[in-house]
C-alpha cells in the first residue's frame, strides 16, 4: 500500500537552499510543520534559534528554550519547535530583549533583522486572494495564512495590495496599494532583498510574465510582479 499524505521528515541535502544548515554533517534535518508559511518559504523555529540566532549549541537545548515559552512569533508564544517562521514575521525573545523581523536578503534568503519596540506591534501582509462572502462582506487571504473579514465599504482592497496590521490583534492599521510611487521590497529572484520606488507595472499574460520597474538611488531594474512586496508609501514603513 502506498504512502498517504506528505512525509514528516526531510534530508539535509535536498532541503531548501536558503536554510542555514551544514549539508554533510548528518543525514536529517527538521522539516517545517504545516502552518502559516509553506515549506519552501519558511524556517523551522528550532533552526532559527540554533543556526541563526545561536541561542543554543544543540537541537535538544533549543527545543527546551522553545518549549519553555521563550519565543514569541507575531505576539504569540510558540512552543512547537517545527513552527514555520516566514516573511515579515515578528520574532520576539523577551528574556534577552531581542526583537526581529524576518526579511529577505540576497543569497542568504530569509534572515532575522533587528527592530525596535515600536515596530514589534505591527507587520505587513500581502493580500493573495479576495473572496466575497455572505452579507456583502469580503474575506482577505494574506500571505502568512491569516484571514481577515472586511465590510462592503472596504471593497477597494485588491490582490497584491499590502495591509499593515496589528499583532496579535490582527486589526487593519493601514492600506498600502500596489501602485506607482510606492516603496517596494523584492522577496525573491535575482534582485532578492533589493528595495526601490515602483515606477511602472507592465501587465502581461502568463506565469511570471508581468514585470515591474523599480528605481533606487538613480538606477532602475526590473523584477517579476510576484516578487514585488509593498512596504510603504514612498518611504518604507519598516526598517530594512
Amino acid at each position: 500500500m502506498g504512502n498517504k499524505g506528505g512525509k514528516k521528515h526531510l534530508k539535509r541535502y535536498p532541503a531548501p537552499k536558503y536554510l542555514p544548515i551544514h549539508r554533510k554533517t548528518s543525514i536529517w534535518t527538521v522539516k517545517s510543520a504545516p502552518g502559516p508559511h509553506p515549506l519552501k518559504d519558511s524556517i523551522p523555529l528550532v533552526i532559527l534559534v540554533r543556526e541563526v540566532l545561536n541561542l543554543g549549541d544543540t537541537a535538544k537545548e533549543c527545543k527546551i528554550i522553545i518549549s519553555e515559552g521563550n519565543i514569541k512569533v507575531d505576539g504569540k508564544i510558540r512552543k512547537n519547535y517545527k513552527f514555520p517562521v516566514g516573511l515579515m514575521d515578528v520574532v520576539e525573545i523577551p528574556s534577552i530583549n531581542k526583537i526581529y523581523r524576518i526579511l529577505p536578503v540576497k543569497i542568504k534568503g530569509l534572515i532575522p533583522h533587528p527592530i525596535t519596540e515600536e515596530e514589534k506591534d505591527f507587520k505587513l501582509c500581502e493580500i493573495q486572494n479576495k473572496t466575497p462572502i455572505k452579507n456583502g462582506k469580503f474575506q482577505l487571504n494574506l500571505h502568512d495564512g491569516k484571514n481577515i473579514i472586511t465590510a462592503n465599504s472596504e471593497a477597494n482592497y485588491k490582490t497584491r495590495d499590502v495591509l499593515k496590521i496589528s499583532v496579535p490583534e490582527q486589526e487593519i492599521l493601514e492600506h498600502l496599494p500596489m501602485k506607482e510611487e510606492m516603496s517596494i521590497l523584492v522577496t525573491a529572484g535575482k534582485h532578492m532583498g533589493a528595495n526601490g520606488i515602483l515606477k511602472k507595472i507592465d501587465h502581461r499574460f502568463g506565469p511570471h510574465a508581468s514585470i515591474v520597474t523599480l528605481e533606487h538611488e538613480g538606477e532602475t531594474f526590473q523584477t517579476a510582479l510576484e516578487y514585488a512586496f509593498v512596504i510603504g508609501e514612498k518611504t518604507p514603513a519598516i526598517s530594512i
